[in-house]
């Protein structure tokens, strides 16, 4: 693991797991991936964003854990799982079929969150066969489907050509992040959280997404610019929550209305009040609550009536 990575205390400090295993995905790439809880409690499945790693979600991990079968795992390229040159959306839904069948069950059905880029993993997988024998519900939080660089405001400026080439042109920078410095802090503050982050929380998102290499942040860029899921959307037909903050300019709430507009079950949409892209480090207890509320009415009803 990065040294940029560690958190070493509070509740962002990544939890130890109760085991680890690799998931090989259909192309033969290698995923890192995290269980944390009991054995047979209901299993919950977490899929983090572009830049970040299994770190992102330890507040979740570590508040679901006492209760629930948690699953985090390193996108390719990301954390611990080894970069590929297969960057794309089919080689996201393929690792996280890979994830789900190396992790699950025959049979066990979990809910699947994911943030930004792992939320568009779950719309790129939605027609996939072990995405539809292990998927009783989804959260969505800060993430969209398609046009994701001309929506964005990270560039404040009216919308246009101009706008989009700019943001292009940040969002798919080779420069190296380099350390986490006052300077950096302040431009991933901006770009990416509300205004009233606290200052350990900023801390903890940019050495998340400092730790990421270079390369790999420059290659899903290009992914994320062509995105196009609409399809996979429609297609999502699982009960599906959409969380996004008022303050998002990576995947602004436009993005989340049009989502819960197209999808065929959509549970609700919360829109966060001065909440950020970073929802499930910015917003921990309410993320929690919408997957406990998601686990509740899908997964332990059923085994209720089953039983």
């Amino acid at each position: 693991m990065s040294r940029l990575l560690r958190v070493a205390s509070g509740p962002y400090a990544p939890p130890v797991p109760v085991c680890e295993l690799t998931a090989v995905s259909a192309d033969g790439a290698r995923l890192h991936v995290e269980i944390h809880g009991p054995d047979g409690a209901p299993a919950v499945v977490l899929a983090h964003g572009w830049t970040c790693s299994t770190a992102f979600w330890a507040a979740q991990i570590r508040e679901l854990a006492t209760g629930h079968r948690v699953i985090a795992y390193d996108q390719r390229g990301h954390g611990r799982s080894p970069a590929s040159p297969a960057c794309s959306t089919d080689a996201l839904a393929d690792d996280l079929e890979a994830v789900l069948t190396a992790a699950l069950a025959p049979g066990e059905q979990a809910v699947l969150a994911g943030h930004s880029m792992g939320g568009m993993t779950i719309m790129a997988a939605s027609g996939r066969t072990a995405f539809r024998a292990h998927t009783a519900a989804v959260l969505l939080c800060s993430t969209g489907s398609s046009g994701l660089v001309a929506a964005s405001t990270v560039v404040p400026m009216r919308p246009g050509p101009l706008r989009t080439w700019l943001t292009r042109r940040i969002l798919g920078s080779r420069a190296p992040l380099g350390p986490v410095t006052p300077l950096a802090r302040r431009m991933l503050k901006y770009g990416t959280m509300g205004p009233g982050s606290a200052p350990h929380l900023v801390e903890v998102c940019a050495r998340i997404v400092h730790a990421c290499p270079r390369q790999v942040r420059h290659n899903w860029s290009r992914v994320l610019d062509l995105l196009d899921l609409d399809h996979g959307v429609r297609e999502l037909d699982r009960p599906t929550a959409v969380i996004v903050g008022t303050a998002d300019r990576l995947t602004p709430p436009a993005q989340a209305r049009a989502l819960a507009a197209a999808l065929p079950h959509c549970t609700g949409l919360t829109e966060l009040p001065g909440i950020g892209h970073m929802t499930p480090v910015e917003a921990p207890e309410l993320v929690g609550a919408r997957i406990r509320d998601l686990v509740d009415a899908h997964i332990q009803a059923v085994s209720e009536e089953s039983a």
